[in-house]
């Protein structure tokens, strides 16, 4: 029986939190309106977003796509021609590999920073003050950094997309002797304007995710210091846990709206 109280508890607890997070969503829906009026801060956090980011961001592409050269080059050998290396690279980091990658890298830093910052402001009053004095928290804090998160995660995918691409272009050229011509020759035999659309849309639901996570443990944070690091950890969870699964999710439906049910 106390297991399943305790099982009872945490799907109670789960579901008070989504319908608390959905108001939340809800809120700042709302307030789209006001994104003129708000535009000197929604700038102000594209830029934290985009400039933070950055270095990690062109850090772990580049790896990645130096890993994935490695290893399908590896798979590939004595087997399959060398010219679809091109192909198997670019469709991996298109689809799948740029757009997941990025936004959980991206996901763990932001969110946390925007948990931190906002339960900060939640436990030493700042957000009743704002109340207070007729400024919705919803519309100045949150807003903002929903719409930034939401336009800036395309744009920081495309970077990764790209550095990607070119440092699985350097690595196949030097260790897996592959001609330049040969790779890029591959990426354009199956090329499909509908694998970058699918990546990038992605990304769009992405970068609201990591956003959402991020203001909602913010703005539910209680118990003082303890209590900002308790919602900072949450939150990179489960901006992690989200994007898998939103990802697993859209890419059933892009398969199905977009190739047409093709795997």
């Amino acid at each position: 029986m106390n297991i399943l109280a305790i099982i009872g508890q945490s799907v109670i607890n789960w579901l008070t939190a989504l319908g608390r997070g959905f108001m939340v969503l809800c809120g700042i829906v709302c307030h789209l309106r006001a994104c003129w009026k708000r535009r000197r801060e929604i700038v102000e956090q594209m830029h934290i977003m985009v400039i933070g980011s950055l270095t990690l961001v062109v850090t772990t592409a580049a790896f990645t796509g130096a890993i994935t050269a490695v290893q399908t080059g590896y798979q590939m050998k004595n087997y399959v021609p060398m010219i679809f290396l091109g192909t198997i690279v670019a469709k991996s980091v298109v689809l799948e590999m740029g757009p997941v990658l990025a936004a959980l890298v991206v996901g763990s830093r932001l969110s946390a920073n925007y948990a931190a910052e906002l339960g900060t402001m939640k436990v030493t009053e700042q957000l009743d003050a704002m109340e207070i004095m007729a400024i919705e928290p919803v519309q100045y804090l949150g807003l903002p950094r929903f719409v930034a998160g939401v336009l800036m995660m395309p744009v920081i995918t495309l970077v990764a997309d790209f550095i990607a691409l070119i440092s699985a272009l350097i690595v196949s050229t030097l260790t897996l002797d592959v001609t330049v011509q040969t790779f890029t020759a591959g990426m354009r035999l199956f090329w499909d304007i509908a694998d970058p659309i699918t990546g990038l849309s992605k990304t769009f639901f992405f970068g609201g995710i990591i956003a959402m996570s991020g203001i909602y443990h913010g703005f539910a944070t209680q118990g003082g210091a303890e209590g900002v690091g308790r919602s900072t950890m949450q939150a990179v969870v489960s901006t992690c846990l989200s994007v898998l699964v939103a990802d697993y999710v859209l890419n059933t439906i892009f398969m199905q709206i977009i190739f047409g049910g093709r795997l």
